[in-house]
């Protein structure tokens, strides 16, 4: 995953600048695009493959890959690394091409040119009388027509988010009190923290029962006395059953400030079942963002199938967002699906699904995830300021009716 080799890829590069400072070197490849899994690390260098090998076999690598243009290496950890070998004229397109996907790259060269005198990329796409397109981007070649068009968007920032929204505490299965988290936040400068801890089915995670609602709301409400203006929205991420209907009877939904709804359980599904149960629970009209849409743990577990436009056009039609988990793990909705979503007016919400204070960085990779699928934080509900939040919470009631 990305945020497991984040660090290593890091270090690595401020070790390869420091060795070899009198040469040009950068990252490139999956992970400049910020790709939510990584096979190999990439770099571009003007360093010679002799040296490279020198260091790297000082260091106990393995060569395992070698032409003219290229050497790859295996690192102790077996990662492996590999790297594109050019001279200085050449650098600054060899990393166009090595940063840009095959399709992005094929889009590009139908269209456009790369000048050989180009020092900086700003330069290549100066020269197609083009926008500069941001690495996250250079995914699918339609984003050469957008940029065209000048309808890319400023894609959302870390810092643009100013809300925790899906977050576990000790009520539940978390490890920190709704208090702790509320005072970290507010000293991070946040505006406003989601508590939504599992509903009664999840009983693996200490699932609440109605009586506990009603006892949280209450410590809730001595809480927001006291960090006031900081604000705590009583949540839930209340299961989809195997029927579609959420884990809660109307009354009780009715007493939270919003719901996200999740499946937990019975995750091997035929397309017709999991849609059978999305589909209803988004149509509950209590339900105010849809959490993890398919499930899926990257790497370790593939989601349910569903189809991804019946979904967002459901959410559309019965103003429900769309979460964005951004636990690394998780990164679902899928980015690739982000632009679709947009279409349809569908807002996304880049949520931590923090189960510990440490869990609220979580966000970080959602957001770079949501920044490949173009997302601003306009469309973001996590960048809603309090008032704004507040006033979209009234009115998604209103439409809904309840």
């Amino acid at each position: 995953m990305y945020a497991q080799i984040e660090s290593y890829a890091q270090a690595m590069d401020e070790n390869l600048r420091s060795h070899f400072f009198d040469q040009k070197i950068s990252i490139t490849g999956a992970f400049r695009r910020q790709l939510e899994t990584i096979d190999v690390l990439e770099w571009c260098t003007t360093a010679g493959g002799v040296e490279l090998k020198k260091f790297f076999l000082e260091n106990k690598f393995e060569a395992i890959e070698e032409d003219a243009e290229t050497v790859t290496f295996r690192s102790p950890e077996n990662v492996r690394l590999k790297f594109y070998l050019v001279d200085v004229p050449s650098f600054c397109k060899r990393l166009f091409q090595t940063t840009s996907s095959d399709d992005f790259l094929v889009g590009w060269e139908k269209q456009c040119s790369i000048p050989l005198d180009a020092t900086t990329e700003d330069q290549i796409f100066q020269s197609a009388g083009l926008p500069s397109i941001i690495p996250a981007l250079r995914e699918n070649d339609s984003v050469i027509a957008k940029a065209r068009q000048n309808k890319i968007p400023t894609v959302i920032q870390p810092g643009d988010v100013r809300s925790v929204i899906h977050s576990h505490n000790n009520w539940s299965d978390g490890i920190n009190t709704i208090e702790e988290m509320a005072n970290t936040l507010v000293k991070r400068g946040i505006e406003f923290l989601v508590i939504t801890d599992h509903s009664k089915s999840a009983f693996y995670a200490n699932g609440l029962t109605p009586e506990r609602i009603k006892e949280q709301h209450k410590y809730i409400d001595e809480l927001n006395g006291k960090f006031k203006p900081f604000r705590i929205f009583k949540s839930i991420e209340c299961d989809i059953l195997n029927d579609g209907t959420l884990d809660y009877p109307d009354e009780i939904l009715s007493n939270f400030d919003l719901v996200i709804a999740s499946i937990h359980s019975n995750l091997k599904m035929t397309e017709e079942k999991a849609m059978m149960r999305l589909l209803n629970a988004i149509k509950n009209p209590y339900t105010t963002i849809l959490g993890h849409v398919t499930g899926r743990l990257l790497l370790s577990r593939n989601g349910y199938p569903v189809d991804h436009k019946k979904i967002i056009d459901a959410c559309a039609e019965n103003h429900v967002a769309i979460e964005l988990n951004a636990h690394p793990r998780r990164l679902d909705i899928d980015w690739r699906w982000i632009d679709y979503a947009l279409d349809k007016n569908v807002l996304i919400s880049i949520d931590p699904d923090a189960h510990s204070i440490a869990g609220f960085d979580h966000v970080k990779y959602g957001v770079l995830a949501a920044q490949k699928g173009g997302l601003s934080k306009e469309q973001n509900l996590s960048s809603f300021t309090l008032q704004r939040f507040e006033d979209y919470l009234r009115e998604i009631r209103r439409l809904k009716g309840v």
